[in-house]
């Protein structure tokens, strides 16, 4: 039984399944979806639940951010990192913030003051451990617009803090750097089939997730460059060499970066590089 977040993450989810080889399919009202695998059922349910629901049982594992894991103070096992959300593949924070023309300037000057967030145990935790008497109440969302005429700071999530700038909120300080985690009950994890399998899930989720940042690309080389093109180009770490009919010419193959493409690709051409192809890759397993 597989937990998937319901919300901002579930298409993202639904994608990264699918590149890993596992369709996931739900009506759009649905929390039960289809998923292609009769060793797989499943539920979406609020990231913010996932790991209680591991913890207690009814799920086997499942995926959700490290910050509720903390939040809900969760007693499960950590599979694998899978660093991805909706909009990138950069690790999520929870940030401090108060208005731009807020006088508190650190977190000692919310002493006495009020804080609104959904992160509420780990912004508790938080103030607790500096000492920091403030005063700490739940959002439910919209947490942005509540500064300066609600509350005095808030603590909220953000990837490139956009929104914030948007809000023209100011950060004081990080809280917590959170990313989606594959988790595991520990009883699951102590049956051998079912490690087995969750094992296999994140093997190739992790393949699907590393091939997003990476391409394959096939070249015809003559033999006479191969030494230059090694030396040029280190990201060509360790490429497939295959002989063609012509023995004045080989074939390359190797995996990149994809950023790195457009640098590369000129350079190839300059050593006599012919037939380039780029492609792109469901899976990357090391």
């Amino acid at each position: 039984m597989l937990g998937l977040p319901k919300g901002s993450l579930e298409e993202s989810t639904k994608n990264l399944f699918a590149k890993a080889g596992w369709k996931i399919t739900t009506s759009s009202r649905s929390y039960k979806p289809s998923i292609d695998d009769p060793e797989l059922d499943g539920r979406f349910v609020r990231a913010q639940e996932v790991s209680r629901y591991v913890e207690h049982g009814f799920f086997d594992c499942g995926l959700t951010g490290y910050d509720w894991v903390q939040e809900n103070n969760s007693d499960v096992i950590e599979v694998c990192d899978l660093v991805y959300s909706r909009a990138s593949t950069l690790k999520s924070r929870w940030v401090l913030c108060v208005p731009e023309s807020s006088s508190v300037q650190k977190p000692e000057d919310l002493a006495g003051k009020r804080v609104a967030t959904e992160l509420m145990n780990t912004t508790k935790r938080y103030f607790a451990d500096k000492g920091i008497a403030a005063e700490v109440e739940f959002s439910w969302g919209a947490t942005e617009v509540k500064v300066p005429d609600l509350v005095d700071a808030i603590v909220d999530i953000t990837e490139t803090g956009s929104s914030l700038r948007a809000n023209k909120l100011r950060i004081v300080d990080t809280l917590l750097y959170t990313n989606t985690k594959f988790i595991a009950n520990k009883a699951s994890w102590a049956n051998p089939a079912k490690r087995k399998k969750i094992e296999t899930i994140a093997l190739l989720l992790r393949g699907a997730l590393e091939a997003g940042s990476k391409v394959g690309l096939k070249l015809n080389l003559p033999k006479t460059s191969l030494d230059a093109l090694i030396k040029a180009l280190p990201s060509l770490r360790n490429p497939t060499i295959s002989p063609l009919s012509s023995p004045e010419w080989i074939a390359v193959e190797t995996i990149i970066d994809e950023s790195v493409v457009r640098e590369i690709i000129p350079q190839l051409k300059e050593l006599g590089a012919e037939g380039i192809v780029e492609y792109p890759l469901n899976k990357v397993v090391y």
